[in-house]
C-alpha cells in the first residue's frame, strides 16, 4: 500500500500475547484498503516477529535485532509513513468504539488547526461496563502515548521525539513543540480505547524505582527545555518537596533512590537540554497553562 489514509503504528517487545490480542481486536480495520498497520518489534526474544508474520500477514513488520528503545521505533515509523493520519497504539491497547476511523477523520477535517487527537482511554484489565461519555471534544495541553493520532503534516513541522528521554515524557516534549507551532491537541471522547494494564500493580513491580526515576527526570527535563527561566526554581522546588512529602517521608525509600538518580540524570543531560531548548515566552506559558490538562484516565460516568 503506497498512500493509505490511516496508518496504525505499534511498537512491541516481548509481549506476544498482548500484541496478538490487540491485532485480533483491530483486524477488522485492516480489511479497509485505506488502512495500513506497522508493527515494530524492538528486539523481542519471545518469537513475536515470527508469530506476527505467520498469523497476521496483512501487517507490515519491522525489527531491531537488538533493542533500540520504543522512542527510536516510534520516530522511524512516523518518519516513514505516507499516511495522512498515524494512529499510535500500545501493544496492549485496542479500540472499544466501533468504526473509530470515521470519528477521527471527521474531526481532523472539521478542525484544520488540530495537529493531534488525544483519545479517551480506560485503564484496567477488564473492559468498562459502560462506555458512554457526555464530555465534549476540547483543546487540551497534551496526550497519552498509548492511544493518539497524528495529523502527519503537523508531525513533520516539529523535531523527533527525544531518544535521550529513553522512557516517559516524549509526549509532553511533542506537545510543547506543537504549541510553539500553533498546532492544537484535541481530546476526542467519541473514540474509546481500552489500555489493558493493572495500574495499581505497577507500584509493587520490581521496576517501580526505574519507572519513577524516568518519570521524574522527564518532567524536570521539560522544565529546563520549555519553561520560562524565572519559573524553573519554583517548579523544581515544588516537585522535589511533593516527592519527599508524599513518598519518602512516608517510608518509601525506593522513591528516595529514584529522586537522587533522576537528579544525576538531569545534570548528565544538560548538554542535550541546552541543544534542544525551545523556551516558551511568559505570554505563551500563561496561555498554555490556561488550557485544560491532559486527559489521562477515563472512568465510566455515572
Amino acid at each position: 500500500m503506497s498512500n493509505p489514509t490511516f496508518a496504525i503504528l505499534i511498537t512491541t517487545k516481548n509481549r506476544k500475547t498482548d500484541l496478538a490480542l490487540t491485532l485480533t481486536k483491530i483486524s477488522y480495520l485492516l480489511e479497509n484498503t485505506s488502512v495500513s498497520c506497522v508493527v515494530f518489534d524492538d528486539g523481542s526474544t519471545d518469537g513475536t516477529f515470527e508469530y506476527v508474520k505467520e498469523n497476521f500477514p496483512e501487517v507490515q513488520l519491522q525489527r531491531n535485532p537488538v533493542s533500540k528503545g520504543y522512542i527510536f521505533c516510534r520516530n522511524k515509523m512516523l518518519n516513514e509513513t505516507q499516511a495522512d493520519y498515524a494512529i499510535s497504539l500500545d501493544d496492549d491497547a485496542h479500540f472499544v468504539t466501533e468504526n473509530p476511523l470515521e470519528f477521527i477523520r471527521n474531526h481532523f477535517e472539521a478542525n484544520a488547526n488540530c495537529g493531534l487527537i488525544a483519545l479517551r482511554i480506560f485503564w484496567g484489565l477488564q473492559e468498562p461496563k459502560s462506555t458512554i461519555s457526555v464530555v465534549k471534544s476540547q483543546r487540551v495541553q497534551g496526550f497519552v502515548g498509548c492511544a493518539h493520532v497524528w495529523r502527519m503534516s503537523a508531525w513533520r513541522k516539529i523535531p523527533n521525539y527525544p531518544e535521550w528521554f529513553v522512557f516517559y515524557g516524549e509526549e509532553n516534549f511533542a506537545s510543547f513543540q506543537l504549541f510553539k507551532t500553533n498546532s492544537e491537541i484535541h481530546y476526542l471522547p467519541e473514540v474509546l480505547v481500552h489500555h489493558r494494564v493493572d495500574v495499581k500493580a505497577r507500584r509493587t513491580n520490581a521496576d517501580y524505582t526505574i519507572r519513577l526515576r524516568r518519570s521524574l527526570r522527564s518532567g524536570w527535563y521539560l522544565f529546563f527545555l520549555f519553561y520560562p527561566l524565572k519559573t524553573i526554581p519554583r517548579k523544581m522546588a515544588y516537585s522535589l518537596w511533593m516527592q519527599l512529602k508524599m513518598k519518602v517521608f512516608k517510608g518509601d525509600f525506593k522513591a528516595l533512590k529514584a529522586i537522587v538518580l533522576a537528579l544525576f540524570d538531569l545534570i548528565w543531560n544538560f548538554p542535550n537540554i541546552i541543544k534542544n531548548s525551545n523556551r516558551l515566552t511568559q505570554k505563551e506559558y500563561e496561555s498554555y497553562n490556561q488550557l485544560p490538562e491532559t486527559k489521562i484516565y477515563w472512568q465510566p460516568e455515572k
